[in-house]
């Protein structure tokens, strides 16, 4: 995932989630950086607006969406977030009774399953094992599986419907591993969370006689490919009503969040020049890694023009280079991050002219290719209200204050299109998302435990939408107002 809302670049879904109890931030996945200027009572009504601009940007990315306001006073600590959980008695104990015991038999099942994908880590779009293992599982459970959906060979889905009629509600596992650094953002710990709210929402359905329809995605490519995007352009969410998921964040301490997250945009360009000898003929060639140099430090000159809720980042890449040879060929990979969809792209037209100067001052020809991009998350605020009452006042999961997020998140284009939560969770780690260290604690049992009190508490959230008929309007509602606002 990519803010100060959420998720990552190339690898979109960079967001250090939580900060360390001492209080350091870490940079990565799922960054929150706390408002430590910002003050005052947390409260239902309208407050009064506040009149810094990061203020301000923290009130629209991170309260309003959880129906929220703030009285905000410059230079104090922020208050307690507990207030923000409500106080309505929680819906069907004995509807959540069976999930937790379900979700309890399964544990040595789903934890078998976290620890296989984990070590088998395959990058975007190259997720066979875990599709494979996925949809093999889902099956043996009673879900009706199709696998490659939709023409992706690593997507899948897995369905179960009871009675004739009823919402259908979605979820989410993602598969995919970091380059070189395997399961470093935890999407091992979010498969078996996906798996695990499907079964535990099925054995509900079954036990208490309610009638809809549970949709799992196997999503791949979160890290950069925009899988869900893909798959939902081409109609994989059209059926559902609400989409729910969950990621990971390091914290030692048992937290949760529903943070926003920024808007990206990932741009290539390459730069096509022509080779010679470096000392016997240098005038005779075209030096694509000249263009290249040009453009990164023009870009680092750019950056002190934008805001500082902006983000751009990227590497320099080549082939075949030797110091004796002017090179003729160079690539940029960069990242663009907003807290908007269309503050991405405004920023990206200034980027890329960096990138045309360059190739007009070197002589260089270029090609320029735009990624898919992410938007910001849309947080549907009635279903992050449930989702804090459960974890909570059920799981013993305490609430972050409100952050910033640094991360993106392919998710954030299903939060557009459709009422969607994704809350970020911690789990034991001395480092952040997108490290050999975060790695290491995605494979944990602390972190698996973590996982199933979130899996719990996203269960209740769905099994909610697809029993209480008033509830699901309220949660559209919510989500129409939002896309009024866009």
């Amino acid at each position: 995932m990519v803010t100060p809302n959420l998720l990552h670049a190339s690898h979109v879904a960079e967001r250090n989630m939580f900060p360390m109890d001492d209080d350091k931030q870490l940079p990565g996945c799922f960054s929150f950086v706390p408002f430590k200027f910002l003050s005052g009572k947390v409260k239902a009504s309208t407050a009064k607006k506040c009149k810094s601009p990061t203020v301000e940007t923290a009130r629209k990315s991170i309260l309003e969406p959880c129906g929220l306001d703030v009285e905000c006073k410059i230079g104090e600590t922020p208050p307690s977030y507990s207030s923000t959980v409500s106080d309505e008695p929680i819906f069907r104990p004995d509807v959540l009774k069976t999930i937790d015991a379900r979700i309890d038999e399964l544990d040595p099942e789903l934890r078998k399953l976290s620890l296989q994908i984990h070590d088998h880590p395959e990058i975007m779009f190259k997720e066979k094992f875990a599709h494979d293992l996925l949809t093999e599982f889902m099956s043996s459970h009673g879900f009706s599986v199709t696998q490659h959906y939709l023409g992706l060979s690593t997507a899948w889905r897995a369905s179960f419907k009871r009675g004739t009629d009823g919402p259908v509600l979605g979820v989410n596992s993602e598969m995919d591993a970091l380059p070189g650094i395997g399961h470093a953002c935890g999407h091992n710990l979010i498969a078996i969370a996906g798996v695990g709210v499907a079964l535990g929402v099925k054995a509900a359905m079954e036990a208490h006689d309610i009638a809809g329809e549970i949709v799992l995605l196997g999503t791949p490519a979160e890290e950069g490919g925009g899988g869900k995007a893909i798959l939902l352009d081409r109609g994989g969410y059209e059926d559902m009503n609400v989409c729910i998921m969950c990621h990971p964040g390091p914290g030692s301490n048992p937290m949760f969040d529903v943070p926003g997250s920024l808007a990206i945009q990932a741009i290539t360009v390459e730069f096509f020049g022509h080779t010679a000898h470096a000392s016997a003929a240098p005038w005779e060639g075209i030096n694509a890694l000249d263009a290249a140099v040009l453009a990164y430090t023009s870009i680092s000159a750019l950056r002190q023009q934008i805001k500082p809720t902006y983000r751009v980042h990227g590497i320099i890449e080549g082939r075949n280079w030797a110091p004796n040879v002017i090179p003729d060929y160079a690539k940029l990979s960069y990242i663009v991050r907003s807290p908007t969809e269309d503050e991405a792209t405004e920023l990206g037209k200034r980027v890329t002219a960096c990138f045309k100067a360059a190739a007009t001052s070197t002589g260089c020809t270029l090609k320029i290719e735009h990624g898919i991009p992410y938007s910001e998350l849309q947080q549907n605020p009635v279903l992050g209200r449930e989702f804090a009452k459960l974890a909570t006042k059920r799981y013993n999961l305490a609430q972050a204050g409100p952050r910033e997020s640094q991360a993106s998140t392919d998710f954030g284009n299903i939060s557009k299109a459709l009422p969607a939560l994704h809350p970020g969770y911690t789990i034991p780690s001395t480092s952040s998302n997108h490290t050999p260290e975060f790695t290491n604690a995605s494979r944990t049992a602390a972190a698996h435990s973590r996982t199933l009190k979130v899996t719990k508490a996203l269960s209740g959230l769905g099994v909610r939408v697809l029993a209480d008929k008033a509830y699901l309007g309220e949660v559209k509602s919510a989500f129409e107002a939002a896309v009024g606002k866009v």
